[in-house]
């Protein structure tokens, strides 16, 4: 899918130019940029499709980075975004309040799984997950329990780049070289049904990671201030799917040794998952639910962090000690808390959900045949989440981490006019929910083409 308007190709080399002489990108070896990956400028957005400035226009199948909801340019969303700035952009949120948070909290609250009391606003992921392992251990701090002091998390699991998000993260990528800086929690085993044994069922790997972390917990949950997890899908670490029985399993656990589960629903809230929240599948309530990503529709950086009355009244005294001294300058802004009461109304007016489920099932259908690659050991799927694990032939060996399959088939996919960003050598749906039958053939097609592509030959 490439133009040659000699005008737009000089633009975006302009553009490209100017960027690559200041800017730093994230997650990103920028010494690739110049030629083994060009960046690609983007002018504008519309549905679920970018344009470049190239003049072509790219399928965005992974939403930005699994933020965007509804759609590039969403009027509704950018129209409430329009009436918010003109009334106000913003008042620091430490003794001052405006409606749209506090109508904001209100709504987040009534769609929750019941038992959720309180929301404290923050920028991102990762702060929202800094928050709430901050407000478990001085929960427990103010209570006198001083001696829990460890956090639980998952092997495979990812949770943000922040230090304490990091340190609960078990990427090698991103952790390794930090790890004299952070923090050293203990990793349970995760309940990945890629990890099942021969013959066992995703439900069985879930019981026996579960009945792994019960052994953990029997030796340390005296010190366990607690568990934090991403619920049903561990998405930076591959879109490795598990059960909800895990989930209903690590509930129990958590109440029965008295620490904290910190649920990070940042990637997998907001429908991503076939149900609001992901802990609804297992129908429990988390001690902290995260939310950022979706939560403005993709339009505007914002998170939350849902805790319980029992968690907010261990702050409660007159000594600001024991207050959560936690703050950033933008906590609360109006205009962000705007973006996400129309990214709400939306699921409140339309069945954004049903609709859903119908697109995933064509998603499922439309995958199935890709599966049958040699070199596509899996195609799983939860929800509006669907991913493709990439190996050797019809096997579980690894592709050789020289041949960089994944980052190939991203570039032949770009070609082709689709976005499929790559987790090592596992490609990934997570379109806008948008999308429409046309686009979804389309994304069928070019990555059934990307994959030939890639596992064929690549440099």
């Amino acid at each position: 899918m490439t133009m040659n308007d000699p005008t737009m190709l000089a633009d975006a080399a302009h553009w490209r130019a100017r960027d690559l002489a200041v800017l730093w990108h994230p997650c990103t070896q920028m010494r690739e940029h110049p030629e083994t990956l060009p960046l690609l400028p983007i002018s504008h957005g519309r549905g679920a499709w970018l344009y470049g400035m190239d003049g072509n226009r790219y399928l965005d199948a992974v939403s930005s980075w699994w933020t965007n909801l509804f759609g590039h340019g969403e009027p509704r969303i950018a129209a409430a975004i329009a009436e918010q700035a003109q009334r106000l952009e913003h008042v620091m949120f430490a003794g001052f309040s405006h409606q749209p948070a506090v109508q904001l909290a209100e709504r987040l609250l009534a769609l929750a799984p019941p038992g959720l009391a309180r929301v404290f606003l923050a920028d991102n992921g990762s702060a929202a997950v800094e928050v709430a392992l901050k407000m478990s251990f001085h929960s427990f701090f103010n209570r006198g329990d001083t001696h829990r002091r460890k956090f639980i998390a998952l092997h495979n699991g990812y949770h943000g780049e922040t230090l304490g998000a990091l340190a609960v993260g078990d990427l090698p990528l991103y952790r390794r070289i930090y790890a004299p800086l952070l923090i050293e929690p203990l990793f349970a085993p995760s309940p990945d049904a890629w990890l099942a044994e021969p013959g066992e069922s995703a439900y069985h790997r879930a019981v026996r990671a579960a009945d792994a972390l019960a052994a953990m917990l029997a030796e340390h949950g005296a010190t366990v201030c607690a568990l934090i997890l991403e619920p049903l899908v561990q998405c930076a670490g591959g879109m490795r799917m598990y059960h909800p029985e895990y989930l209903r399993r690590a509930r129990t656990l958590c109440d029965q040794h008295g620490i904290h589960l910190i649920a990070d629903e940042i990637a997998v809230g907001f429908g991503r998952t076939g149900t609001l929240f992901a802990c609804e599948q297992a129908a429990i309530t988390p001690d902290f639910l995260c939310l950022s990503k979706g939560l403005t529709g993709g339009f505007l950086p914002l998170s939350a962090v849902l805790t319980s009355a029992a968690v907010y009244e261990a702050f409660l005294d007159d000594s600001r000690d024991r207050a959560f001294l936690h703050s950033h300058s933008y906590t609360g802004n109006p205009i962000a808390c705007a973006a996400a009461l129309a990214t709400l109304a939306i699921f409140h007016q339309e069945p954004v959900l049903e609709r859903n489920r119908a697109t995933a099932a064509a998603m499922a259908r439309l995958a199935a045949p890709i599966g049958d690659h040699p070199n596509v050991a899996e195609v799983r799927q939860t929800g509006m989440i669907l991913a493709f694990e990439l190996c050797q032939s019809h096997s579980r060996e690894a592709l050789p981490t020289t041949q960089r399959t994944g980052l190939c088939a991203y570039r032949a996919a770009l070609q082709r006019g689709v976005v499929l960003r790559p987790l090592g050598d596992v490609l990934y749906w997570m379109p806008p929910y948008c999308i429409t039958d046309d686009d979804l053939n389309h994304l069928a097609r070019v990555t059934a083409s990307a994959i030939a592509a890639s596992t064929r030959s690549c440099a």
